[in-house]
């Protein structure tokens, strides 16, 4: 036998050794989901925009200023799903699917397909050139479920996936960088009515998470629109909202969330052993803002990394921003993301909160199901 095939055959025995162990570590940790599978916008990206062509990156300080350093991330530290993975006792941060390092056994524990600038509308986010939008997200899911297949066969991948945590943040870009684009969509938004925009959205996202279903998800989260509205780059582009939140685009994110209450209920009712579980972020974060100061924030509307703006929301964050001394004071770390500390009180809520927060049951109670 010569000496290449000896190397070969110490490398595939070592890989499923670590496959074994990581395969006994689900098997015998009663409190830890076996896997988490993130989809989503820069709200959960964690790096995979550091792969591709596009302006919508975040891998230059001061991103990640409390996090040790630029990820990719967009917010000065861990992202909501970063923190409820480190809340659920899951190994390290989900790797991004595009890291060379989320390869071999890793890829049991989970992996994050989110994109900066993505959106459930192929057409969203076009203004930054490079994104992975939802229908690609799903489509990278299918080449980890195929390898997973190959590493531990049919049947074992089922078990996993059936166990295993997926998470959805989809929505904001589509209205953002889509419906509201400054200028670009302001045809669109003679043409199109709202409401006939958002039941486009909700068309195209049933689809998408009938297609997460068909491919073994079961526990399911979904995450709904926030008050984008509130965001600092919205109130800048709406000075005649004053102090207040830009009206109109809270006006559609709330028409979006009623149908995906709705849409979330009926995909449970469907699907034989499914449980969609709607996070309701908006109530959230809108919650935070009204009464900053009561969970400890100094500001509720004000970007803590800013160039120009009342708000501070004009210019998107960057090495020549400035940056407040203390993040953990604002809930936005620039103009559209929240802050480590913003992102905390959101986890948090969504794996222990009542039904007002999260519904039918939370995070925590959705891991143990």
């Amino acid at each position: 036998m010569s000496e290449l095939s000896n190397r070969q055959m110490i490398v595939r025995t070592v890989f499923q050794i670590v496959t074994v162990k990581v395969l006994l570590k689900i098997c015998f940790a009663t409190d830890v989901i076996p896997a988490n599978f993130v989809f989503g916008d820069s709200l959960v990206d964690a790096g995979n925009n550091n792969y591709i062509a596009s302006l919508s990156k975040a891998n230059f300080v001061p991103n990640g200023i409390d996090f040790g350093g630029p990820t990719g991330r967009f917010t000065n530290g861990r992202t909501i799903v970063d923190i409820i993975g480190q809340e659920l006792g899951l190994p390290g941060f989900t790797p991004p699917y595009l890291a060379p390092t989320a390869r071999g056994p890793v890829v049991l524990q989970g992996i994050n397909y989110a994109s900066g600038g993505g959106g459930i509308l192929n057409h969203t986010g076009n203004i930054f050139g490079g994104r992975i939008n939802f229908d690609a997200q799903l489509d990278n899911f299918e080449n980890t479920r195929q390898d997973i297949i190959s590493t531990i066969g049919v049947s074992a991948t089922l078990e996993l996936l059936q166990s295993s945590l997926f998470s959805v943040t989809m929505g904001s870009n589509d209205f953002i960088n889509n419906y509201f684009t400054p200028i670009v969509s302001a045809e669109e938004q003679k043409l199109v009515p709202p409401q006939v925009f958002v039941a486009s959205m909700i068309a195209r996202f049933k689809l998408q998470l009938t297609r997460l279903y068909t491919s073994s998800a079961r526990k399911i989260i979904v995450v709904n629109v926030g008050p984008i509205g509130c965001i600092p780059y919205e109130r800048d582009l709406n000075p005649t909202a004053g102090t207040s939140c830009a009206s109109r685009p809270n006006q559609l994110a709330q028409l979006f969330n009623t149908e995906l209450r709705s849409l979330t209920k009926e995909l449970t009712t469907s699907f034989k052993g499914s449980i969609f579980v709607y996070a309701d972020v908006y109530r959230i974060v809108d919650d935070m803002i009204q009464n900053y100061r009561a969970y400890g924030f100094d500001s509720g509307s004000f970007a803590c990394c800013y160039i120009a703006g009342s708000f501070g929301g004009l210019i998107p964050c960057g090495p020549s921003s400035k940056v407040c001394p203390d993040r953990s004071k604002y809930v936005f770390w620039d103009p559209f993301h929240p802050s480590d500390a913003a992102n905390v009180i959101i986890a948090k809520r969504l794996l222990d909160g009542d039904s007002n927060d999260v519904f039918p049951i939370n995070i925590r109670q959705l891991a143990n199901v």
